[in-house]
This record gives structure tokens, C-alpha cells and sequence, in this order.
């Protein structure tokens, strides 16, 4: 979108008020009040678009989650098969997948609670702007009832504005309050290198291969208990 969605949302559950205001003293209100909703028919549409697109991309993440979770169950029955055939090299290049995956998993999860929180913000955005919507088709019938009885009544200038914008300002409210409700603070600060690049890449290496040594003895020595 070329304007982001919460200002793109704002505007229009903000803007539309005054315009129904304004269009209720031109030349051919009705028509412009049913623009007004038209046009807030197309906001809506677009913010379902974007749910759909961050429901898809969780249902991706989902998956991706648990076939990672798969692999990791079938590495450590070919690890223990490994170790029993007394081929420790493959049982060490099977723990360093595992590690790998154990590196992936929290990265994974930590996108999957940003998209459901993405989503929740979504739906939020739906049900402020139709809650808004039939406000506005509220404030088109009455405009329409006031109009058909006009001639037998005095109308009290500015009430049915009043009222309206009123009832438009209490939408507005509901979807600040969505909003500020479904939206956190991500990120963490990050600082701090090492000013030497090989010696970084030596100690991740020494690092992982001490991670990797650590387990394979952790799993002798299980299956050495189990034996016993």
C-alpha cells in the first residue's frame, strides 16, 4: 500500500465523519454518502487482503516449525542406531543437524508470535472499520427518514449532525483502542564485536564443537547406563 495501514485505516475512520458532515449539504447528498461508504468498502477490502497474506505466511511458519521438529525426532533415533554401530562419526554429523535445527527453532517461533500478533492486529483493523461502516449506513437511513418527514416537521438545525458525529467519535475511539491493544514493541538491542574476525569465527567453531562433544557424551553415557 502506498501509505501505511494504520494511517491508511485512521483516515478513514476519522475522515469519514467530516465528510458525511459535509456531504449532507450538497447538491445530491445521498449519492455522496453512498460514495462515502464505497469508498470505505475499499479499505476494508484491502485490510482483509493483508490478513490474508499474514494468515498464509503463518500457516508457512507453522509448518516449517513442526518439519523441523520431525527432523529432529528422526536425527536422534539415527543418532542412538549410530552409536550402537559404534559409527561415531555419523552420529556427530547427525548432532550437528540437530544443533542446527535447536538454532532455528526459537527464530521460528519468535516469527510465528509476531504473525499471530500481526493477525490479531488485522482483525482488529475488520472489525473497527465494519463496526464503522454500519454507523455510517445508520446515519445514510435516518438522513433518509428525516428527509421523507420533513415536510410535516420543523427540522432542529444541526441535532442529526451532532448526533452523528457522536456516534462516528465513539468508533474512532473503539479502534484506538484495538490498536494500541494489539500493537508491541519489538527488537532488542544489539552491541558489542570482536575486532577480530577469525579469531570470532575460531571461537564459534570451538563453541559448537564443544556443544557437539558434550552430547554424544551425553548419549554414551545413556547408552552405556541402559546396557547396565
Amino acid at each position: 500500500m502506498a501509505e501505511t495501514l494504520r494511517s491508511r485505516v485512521t483516515r478513514a475512520m476519522a475522515g469519514g465523519v467530516h465528510a458525511l458532515l459535509d456531504r449532507i449539504e450538497d447538491h445530491a447528498p445521498e449519492a455522496m454518502m453512498e460514495q462515502a461508504l464505497r469508498e470505505l468498502d475499499q479499505v476494508v477490502d484491502e485490510v482483509r487482503h493483508e490478513l490474508g497474506t499474514v494468515t498464509a505466511n503463518r500457516h508457512l511458519a507453522q509448518q516449517r516449525h513442526a518439519e523441523l521438529n520431525r527432523q529432529h525426532d528422526t536425527l536422534k533415533a539415527q543418532i542412538d542406531t549410530a552409536l550402537g554401530q559404534g559409527r561415531e562419526d555419523l552420529a556427530r554429523a547427525a548432532v550437528g543437524r540437530q544443533l542446527d535445527i535447536e538454532t532455528q527453532l526459537p527464530l521460528l517461533e519468535a516469527s510465528l508470535a509476531e504473525l499471530a500478533q500481526q493477525e490479531g492486529e488485522h482483525r482488529g483493523y475488520v472489525d473497527a472499520l465494519l463496526a464503522k461502516r454500519r454507523e455510517m449506513e445508520a446515519a445514510l437511513s435516518q438522513f433518509r427518514q428525516s428527509r421523507a418527514s420533513s415536510a410535516g416537521t420543523a427540522a432542529k438545525p444541526g441535532s442529526s449532525a451532532a448526533q452523528i458525529e457522536q456516534r462516528m467519535a465513539g468508533a474512532t475511539d473503539a479502534f484506538d483502542r484495538i490498536y494500541e491493544r494489539q500493537t508491541g514493541l519489538s527488537g532488542v538491542a544489539r552491541a558489542g564485536r570482536l575486532d577480530d574476525a577469525s579469531k570470532l569465527q575460531t571461537l564459534e567453531d570451538l563453541v559448537r564443537q564443544t556443544q557437539i562433544d558434550a552430547r554424544l557424551a551425553q548419549l554414551k553415557q545413556s547408552g552405556a547406563d541402559g546396557q547396565a
